[in-house]
């Protein structure tokens, strides 16, 4: 029976459903997309394309490892961790003498994979997909055939694949420079290749060199990069691998077959996986807890409108549970119609922000996205359970009052708010309070990123709960102001503090907006403002050496030195390492005139005695702090590549933010890097610019700049990743924006009886809009100031704990803009309804149902 009554009130009540089902839509389509992208990096496939020949591949462990033994109570538990290392882990090269005897193996392939990008050649020729280069001899793991010339036979030439060619204009016996771990050199080219019996490549081009110079170019003496099993016909697979892991056993290597071979390839994709499944899971957890408080606002407003309607039901003898059973079943076929089609619409959501995040860099194409079917169904599930529960929680007040004292309340707002909400409101302030404090304390951004958001959420909330008593604080504070203004503004005054439950219901989201916005916007700018500011303070170089191409030679900075004028040239290459299980950003710095060039401000220690011990490093105050290290103390750490290395604490600096957390020996982590090119090269000395680049000349794509366009053009690169994040958190800010409009929408809708009433009185139209605008101004003051007051509570904090200062980055011109459409969006969202409702006749809205 209560289904039939929610039926029909639904069917008669459709404008007052519409709010509520446009916030459960866009909800069911926000956690469809999110999870859509954590299901892509928990099974997204990365198919293979060098290794399509060898169907098993073994390669090394891409882990570091740790394990824990407690013992608790009597019993013991064991807990393994790995998490992958940012370069390629290679294998002995002897590795492959286990398996050349196997049954079953027709031949054992190793496998080179190294940089080499060609240079100067057409712009055509560039189509942002990596160029590997690889010893011919490896050719049959695609496999690769020659279409036109020969295999290389000397140190001079190089074969390269048939999509290269054509897209470069070139042909067989022309010349080419590449770019490889070395000083440039020139190939001519010996013949043209494409993988046999399938279509060309479509995610990487390859260069083909001779065994012998593929070694010296791969700098790995006596390391492969991987070994490519081919099997004799008809042996199974299966058993192959059993056979192939029993023979590795006591080494680390790994064993893949089928779809595992793509991550051996295609390294970024595997931890793309990663990437994703952290962003999904922070999209989607932030998403849920803005749905929930969004979801639950509409509701209680939704209900509040109803207030006349639940109470004279209560009044013919409907009880407590028959009430909410009504509303409950008015949400759950709300919540049916709006969660299905809410993940239709998640699906292209899904693809499009999958497209955008690959355009950006964040996910290679390799990383295959998954249209499942589970996000949807889950988006449907979560959207039912929100809808129920937002509508059992907003009527549980309702339900629970008596006959008598429920049409009381239908005609004139409570006065206070109900204990409850008021002691959890204030529970939710200090806990945001709390999320604060500890913000303040966080020194990376891994760590203080979820806890920004959710701080916003929770300060929010705890608005939201006590909003009643905020807008009529903020009522009386105003008062004075809009007295002097005219009759209705005085009226739309009296409007704001007599009915604060409603106008509370609009200015929760309408803070949420703006606190995460500027919470979104800001954050970037307050880490990188501090590192270019502390990079800035220490460079000490005159000039800056850069690179178009993938990196700065060790030749063309010997060249540098070699140049009269110069002091020191310091080559600087930057990787990830892990110290334990933790990541830290580190870099690697020539020692000789480090001085000259660098200055980090040590705080403790020598960087002298930094310089000159190839076994030592200097690191951060944040990073001494968090692992309990001081100069001479013993650093442990895994280097780019995952080999294991013990250092010694030589220095404490405290420009950590400007130059990573760790600073180590230049060739210690070269040596271990896919690209051993320096980054930059730091010159000091009295040398012209054109003298440096006179030295340079002969360095494609190396070029000379002062140390403040280094500065404007490291700006444009963290201008990039600050794209990327307002990317991921957009579509919440996008949902966000949406539920302004609708509340504030359904709050002026309900209002046609009052407008009639209004104009019946005397009022003209002009006056009645008069008023709604100066409402409108009045809620917009105060979510203003709310949602700026908690973004630079959060922000603050923030500042506090990753750059050791309260000097939150925030733009006057950006913030004006985000108040400014936030403005834009609630004026034209009460206007339009507004004008709307006055379009009918007063007496027929006035007697109207």
């Amino acid at each position: 029976m209560m289904l039939r009554y929610a039926l029909r009130t639904i069917r008669h009540r459709k404008a007052g459903f519409l709010g509520a089902f446009l916030a459960l839509m866009c909800a069911a389509a926000l956690v469809t997309a999110c999870g859509t992208l954590l299901e892509t990096g928990l099974r997204g496939r990365i198919a293979t394309e060098r290794y399509a020949a060898a169907p098993l591949i073994v390669s090394a462990d891409q882990n570091v490892h740790r394990t824990t033994v407690k013992h608790k109570g009597g019993k013991t538990k064991i807990k393994h961790k790995a998490k992958p290392v940012a370069e390629r882990a290679w294998l002995p090269a002897a590795t492959a003498d286990r398996l050349r005897r196997l049954p079953g193996v027709r031949k054992v392939v190793p496998e080179l994979t190294f940089l080499a990008q060609p240079l100067e050649l057409p712009a055509q020729a560039a189509d942002d997909v990596p160029l590997h280069g690889h010893a011919w001899s490896s050719a049959p793991l695609t496999p690769f055939a020659l279409t036109a010339g020969r295999a290389p036979a000397s140190a001079d030439d190089v074969v390269i694949d048939r999509t290269l060619a054509v897209r470069a204009g070139l042909a067989t016996g022309d010349r080419v420079t590449v770019q490889s771990t070395r000083a440039p050199r020139t190939y001519r080219i010996s013949g043209i290749a494409t993988p046999q019996g399938r279509g060309e490549l479509r995610q990487q081009r390859s260069l083909f060199f001779s065994d012998a110079e593929a070694q010296r170019l791969a700098d790995r003496t006596g390391r492969v990069s991987a070994i490519g099993v081919l099997p004799e016909p008809g042996t199974d697979i299966g058993t192959l691998k059993e056979q192939v892991t029993a023979a590795l056993e006591g080494t680390t290597a790994q064993v893949a077959t089928g779809d595992g071979r793509g991550p051996v390839e295609f390294l970024d994709a595997a931890g793309a996986r990663v990437k994703l499944v952290s962003m999904g899971g922070a999209m989607g957890g932030t998403s849920l807890l803005v749905a929930v408080l969004v979801v639950v606002g509409t509701f209680a407003l939704s209900i509040q409108q109803r207030h006349r309607e639940l109470a004279l039901l209560r009044t013919i003898a409907a009880t407590s549970r028959q009430v909410r059973r009504l509303l409950g079943r008015e949400a759950l076929v709300v919540g049916a119609f709006a969660g299905v089609l809410g993940a239709l619409a998640g699906l292209p959501l899904a693809d499009w922000l999958y497209g955008r995040f690959t355009g950006m860099g964040v996910t290679p194409p390799t990383l295959e996205r998954t249209p499942g079917i589970f996000p949807a169904c889950v988006a449907v599930a979560v959207t039912l359970l929100g809808a129920w529960a937002a509508a059992r929680i907003s009527g549980r007040r309702i339900a629970g009052l008596r006959p008598a004292e429920a049409m009381a309340e239908s005609a004139v707002e409570r006065r206070r708010p109900a204990r409850g909400r008021v002691l959890v409101g204030l529970f939710l302030l200090a806990g945001g309070g709390t999320l604060v404090g500890v913000l303040s304390v966080l020194h990376t951004e891994a760590a203080s990123t979820p806890v920004t958001f959710l701080a916003v959420v929770v300060l929010a909330t705890a608005v939201s709960l006590l909003g009643p008593l905020l807008v009529r604080a903020a009522a009386f504070l105003m008062a004075g102001v809009f007295r002097r203004t005219g009759p209705m503004s005085t009226l739309a005054t009296a409007n704001v503090r007599g009915n604060s439950t409603r106008i509370a219901s609009v200015v929760t989201p309408l803070t949420l907006l703006i606190g995460m916005t500027c919470t979104v916007l800001f954050l970037q700018p307050t880490v990188d403002g501090a590192a270019r500011s502390q990079a800035r303070e220490g460079i000490r170089a005159t000039w800056v050496l850069g690179a178009q191409g993938p990196g700065v030679p060790s030749a063309a900075a010997e060249a540098v030195r070699a140049t009269p004028g110069v002091t020191a040239a310091t080559e600087v290459v930057r990787t990830t390492v892990r110290v334990g299980l933790e990541k830290y950003a580190a870099q690697g710095v020539t020692g000789p005139g480090l001085t000259r060039t660098w200055d980090p401000g040590v705080t403790s220690g020598s960087l002298a005695a930094f310089a000159a011990n190839e076994r030592s490093a200097a690191i951060s105050e944040s990073a001494a702090d968090g692992l309990g290290l001081r100069p001479g103390s013993e650093l442990k750490l895994h280097l780019g590549d995952g080999t294991p290395a013990t250092l010694t604490v030589a220095a404490v600096y405290r420009r950590g933010l400007g130059f990573g957390d760790l600073t180590l020996p230049h060739d210690l982590v070269a040596r271990h890097m896919d690209n051993p090119l320096a980054a930059t090269v730091m010159v000091a000395g009295a040398a012209s610019e054109a003298q440096l680049s006179a030295a340079v000349r002969r360095f494609p794509g190396v070029n000379v700049v002062a140390p403040a366009v280094a500065d404007r053009l490291q700006a444009d690169r963290q201008q990039e990743n600050a794209e990327v994040n307002l990317l991921a958190m957009g579509l919440v800010l996008a949902f966000t924006a949406i539920a302004v409009v609708n509340t504030l929408a359904m709050s002026v809708s309900e209002r046609f009886r009052e407008f009639a009433l209004l104009r019946l009185a005397g009022a003209t139209r002009r006056q009645v809009l008069r008023m709604l605008r100066t409402e409108t101004l009045s809620v917009l003051v105060i979510a203003t100031a709310l949602g700026t007051g908690i973004a630079l509570a959060v922000l603050t904090a923030f500042s506090v704990g990753m750059t050791g200062g309260a000097a939150p980055g925030v733009l006057p011109l950006v913030y004006g803009t985000v108040v400014g459409v936030a403005a834009l969006l609630a004026l034209v969202a009460t206007a339009l309804p507004g004008r709307f409702a006055l379009r009918t006749r007063p007496v027929e809205a006035a007697t109207g149902r």
